[in-house]
């Protein structure tokens, strides 16, 4: 509840919804412009991952079609055993956490071969929707050129929505963007000694 609205009687919260819903209806009917958007998931708190994965499913669920390239990853994750099927193109490139592969260039020729894939998906007007899973990561390792990606970014299809996720999103993919958001970690039971549980982490 809004702190400033909690003591209005009947009368005033009514008077402040009006104008509310006139305010809410004006930016709604003033946002006419339809295309594809750049989402980018960052931050250092949990679900950065798993709310893209919520957009991913809610294409599928409009018959729409989808690709997945997962970054880093080494492809154990249990979304890619559920969403599958004829609208779905799903590509794991990752040999894992960076710290259990230590194998810079081994990461780089796995991120390059992702890359390509999201590059041809970009030039392909049937691809609604392209999820790169921890993006942000190899841009922060420089597994690829920064600029490369961007300019990639730029090729893709005017209507196709291109989700990016991962830590430590760099200030000119945030620029690139047109919607980003933060997660933020307040709590996190691993810092206690609770273990990584499927379902949950994985």
């Amino acid at each position: 509840m809004n702190p400033s609205r909690e003591n209005l009687n009947d009368e005033q919260h009514r008077a402040a919804m009006e104008a509310l819903q006139a305010e809410m209806d004006a930016k709604i009917k003033s946002a006419q412009v339809k295309r594809g958007l750049v989402i980018v998931h960052t931050g250092d708190g949990k679900g950065k991952s798993s709310a893209a994965f919520g957009m991913l499913t809610r294409q599928l669920a409009y018959k729409r079609r989808c690709g997945v390239v997962q970054f880093i990853k080494s492809g154990a994750d249990s979304v890619e055993r559920v969403l599958r099927g004829p609208l779905l193109e799903w590509r794991s490139v990752g040999g894992g956490f960076t710290w259990n592969t230590q194998d810079r260039a081994a990461d780089i020729a796995m991120c390059r071969e992702g890359w390509e894939i999201a590059l041809g998906w970009f030039k392909n007007p049937e691809i609604d929707f392209i999820l790169l899973d921890e993006l942000n990561i190899v841009l922060a390792y420089k597994y690829l050129p920064l600029g490369e990606v961007l300019a990639g970014l730029r090729t893709k299809q005017p209507m196709q929505h291109v989700v990016i996720t991962g830590r430590g999103a760099l200030p000119e993919l945030i620029e690139l963007a047109d919607l980003v958001t933060e997660m933020r970690e307040i709590k996190h039971p691993f810092k206690t000694g609770v273990k990584a549980q499927a379902g949950i982490e994985f």
